[in-house]
């Protein structure tokens, strides 16, 4: 791991050359692709850390995502606004990133995952637009800080009653009995609430719309992924439990997609719109976790990863359109294959991979979810149905809103699209879509 890490820590010298910082993020993307091998856990990655093929997906879209939001976000690099600090609290965030996903040790996960929040705070609060981002912060950070607290004491209690903290041999809790209980649920509460799960969602719109565009791509490419990855870790403690509660989470993660859903059919504010489009994938998400089946599992990384690529490209792209017309509104932002006929392909490419149409992994992890849906009650597939309709709806409303009808008058020209910009949504959309040809292995793996 120290071959990843030191590199990295190493790059914060060169806050000053952000084409030098995303050139060597894309080439550590390329040499964590070459060191996928094929044992559980990946040898050679130091005391309490180590990589299995859910962490190492996760790592690797880490990466990713990080590379793209410092190409993304030239103009904070043009208009000199604290650019070498902003690069540093990205690198800082990527090592917070790094910690989490390869920590064997339930403590230091802990730690790490708390830790990926300051500089998420810093972001929104020192390059976000509004005033109102003081106001986003505090919310972003109290939800998490009340939800993580519960935890912290959990597994202090876990650690006194089986002696260990070890990812795969802590203490397993098989009774059903009041305390037990109380751990299951302080345990998940963190995780939900950074998930989001609905009804703990109020923090992540309002963190979306104040926060720059890397800001809003790190939270919806890397951060809710957080939530997923430490539900799949932590269930494993109390799975004689989740089975008495598995109802509760697949009605909550399905009712509350529903629900969101038909906000996001009412919205006008296009980054609003999108924040919202991922509480609903990640209510989608949390149903599969919760079932604790093959395919729930496996189809729950899949959409995470899915996602992350997706949503993070539809945010950059509202960003382009941010920068153009100086406003977020869907009403004054139409029409907008008038004045940029290149960017429409690339609306109408992410937009149908937000919706879950084929080939994009949006589409195989949500075939796996439904199939384990099914599998646990023939019930679901009535809210499944009805979730997956209106995903589309409000995908192909916010597709036909913001590209079609008469422009905003006022707007006499701008640019249709530059190279970078291109750029940048090629490599979100590249992955989303070549890499459903490795799903069958992962849904086939023994």
């Amino acid at each position: 791991m120290l071959k990843f890490l030191i590199p990295t820590v190493f790059l914060m010298t060169f806050a000053g050359s952000w084409e030098l910082i995303y050139f060597f993020l894309f080439v550590l993307s390329f040499l964590i692709c070459l060191k996928c091998g094929h044992d559980f856990f990946l040898n050679d990655l130091g005391y309490m850390m180590g990589m299995d093929y859910l962490s190492y997906a996760l790592i690797l879209l880490s990466v990713w995502i990080v590379a793209l939001m410092i190409c993304s976000s030239q103009k904070i690099d043009k208009t000199g606004n604290f650019s070498s600090a902003f690069v540093l609290v990205n690198i800082s965030l990527l090592l917070c990133l790094f910690l989490t996903f390869s920590s064997l040790n339930y403590l230091f996960f802990y730690l790490s995952f708390e830790s990926s929040l300051i500089p998420t705070l810093i972001l929104v609060l020192g390059w976000g637009y509004q005033p109102e981002r003081v106001q986003a912060g505090l919310y972003m950070l109290f939800y998490t800080l009340f939800a993580s607290l519960p935890l912290l004491v959990c597994l202090f209690s876990l650690y006194q009653a089986g002696g260990s903290l070890i990812i795969g041999m802590p203490y397993k809790v098989d009774q059903m009995s009041f305390v037990s209980v109380l751990w299951y649920f302080s345990s998940l509460f963190a995780f939900l609430v950074k998930l989001p799960l609905y009804l703990f969602h109020i923090w992540l719109p309002k963190a979306h719309v104040e926060a720059p565009v890397a800001g809003s791509m790190i939270l919806a490419g890397v951060l809710l992924k957080l939530g997923g990855y430490g539900i799949i870790r932590i269930l494993s403690i109390f799975s004689a439990v989740n089975k008495s509660f598995v109802w509760l989470w697949v009605s909550l993660g399905i009712t509350g997609g529903v629900m969101v859903s038909l906000m996001c059919l009412r919205e006008v504010d296009i980054k609003s719109l999108i924040a919202y489009s991922s509480v609903a994938h990640m209510g989608l998400v949390l149903g599969g976790l919760m079932t604790s089946s093959w395919w729930g599992m496996s189809g729950s990384l899949v959409v995470m990863v899915g996602h992350g690529l997706c949503s993070s490209g539809l945010f950059c792209l509202a960003n382009m359109v941010y920068e153009r017309i100086g406003s977020r509104s869907m009403l004054i932002g139409k029409g907008l294959l008038s004045i940029m006929p290149s960017m429409g392909l690339w609306w109408f490419l992410l937009s149908i991979g937000n919706m879950g149409a084929p080939p994009t992994l949006n589409f195989a992890g949500e075939i796996q979810i439904l199939s384990s849906l099914v599998g646990w009650s023939k019930l679901s597939i009535f809210g499944m149905a009805i979730l997956l309709f209106l995903s589309a709806s409000y995908t192909i409303y916010m597709y036909s809103i913001s590209q079609h009808g008469l422009f905003y008058s006022l707007l006499f020209s701008c640019s249709p699209g530059k190279i970078r910009e291109f750029l940048v949504l090629l490599l979100h959309w590249l992955p989303l879509n070549l890499m459903i040809v490795k799903v069958g292995s992962l849904i086939f793996m023994p």
